[in-house]
């Protein structure tokens, strides 16, 4: 189990730096269809991987939406989400792509909306929760999609000096209650905050954590994309800038919008015909809390045009990048 000494160093270092998915399943705790005004109280829990220094895993995704499904429901909407391969410190084709579109008004929006989405995994009991569950999972371990916004408040607190003791402690560890309010039309989590108090964990927890064991956090994270899944996800960004359907004999032996099956095989010629465009080292960028998170360099100050560029304007400045590359 990490320290919490070891925890600082690796955050600030990544500061310094500035630098689909999940398993669905009932040991997800939905604390975002609690009640507005109300708490629940969480008690976070190490990784089972030693290795991994803090006590979550971040992962980040791309969005990509298409208006139906090729010869099934071409009359819905759906979204698959990727894997942005900077999660591992890999060239992302997509952002290589995307992030010139910031500079010019007129794509700002389009860029944002591929633009990748963090999630922080983590793992623990719900000491006093406030969500009404129609089933409730015998393993009172749950895992928690933490977003952005919440994570900044569980971050920022580790790196208090005053704070005694990694939370993940069972003797002198602390609980975290999440709060939900309302700002506007959105959903509001910046009242939450760790407990005042330590607590240690009581002999019912301590019980399950013995009999259950802990998660492994990494089994919960996408698989890390080979180069044939990197040139499909480029793909699929083209298509899906382009409006076109998903198509499922392409690309559904890789990935599919929820609700889907993967399907065997696949259209090998869907793979090998595209060259995504030629990427160098990766650009590290810093995060924002908002849905996009878009470094600051990136952003205009210019005045918005009201004209949106079709998808064949966008599409055609793709391919002019990759004809120059």
């Amino acid at each position: 189990m990490a320290t919490l000494a070891e925890i600082r160093a690796k955050l600030l270092e990544q500061e310094t730096r500035k630098s689909s998915g999940f398993v669905s399943d009932n040991a997800i705790y939905a604390f975002w269809n609690i009640s507005e005004g109300t708490t629940s109280t969480l008690r976070f829990l190490p990784d089972s991987d030693e290795e991994n220094t803090f006590f979550w895993k971040e992962r980040q995704m791309i969005r990509l939406a298409f208006p139906g499904v090729k010869g099934q429901d071409e009359g819905r909407n759906v979204t698959v989400q990727v894997p942005c391969v900077e999660m591992w410190g890999d060239a992302c084709p997509v952002h290589a792509e995307i992030r010139p579109w910031f500079k010019d008004p007129n794509l700002e929006n389009e860029a944002r909306k591929y633009w990748k989405k963090r999630s922080y995994i983590f793992q623990g009991f719900v000491v006093d929760g406030t969500l009404q569950e129609d089933s409730i999972p015998e393993n009172p371990i749950r895992r928690f999609i933490i977003n952005p916004s919440i994570f900044k408040i569980i971050s920022a607190a580790l790196m208090d000096p005053d704070f005694p003791e990694i939370p993940t402690d069972y003797e002198r560890g602390t609980d975290f209650k999440l709060t939900k309010t309302q700002q506007g039309q959105y959903a509001d989590y910046s009242t939450s905050n760790w407990s005042r108090k330590e607590r240690a964990l009581d002999q019912v927890e301590r019980d399950a954590i013995e009999t259950n064991g802990l998660f492994t956090l990494n089994d919960f994270m996408p698989k890390r994309p080979n180069n044939d899944e990197v040139s499909v996800i480029f793909e699929m960004f083209e298509a899906s800038v382009a409006g076109e359907l998903y198509d499922p004999d392409r690309w559904g032996a890789f990935y599919t919008p929820p609700g889907m099956s993967r399907t065997e095989g696949g259209t090998q010629a869907a793979v090998t015909s595209i060259t995504p465009p030629v990427v160098t080292k990766p650009t590290v960028v810093s995060d924002k809390p908002a849905e996009a998170e878009v470094p600051k360099e990136e952003t205009t100050t210019e005045e918005k045009s009201n004209t949106k560029p079709s998808a064949a304007q966008i599409l055609k400045l793709i391919r002019d990048r990759k004809a120059q590359a």
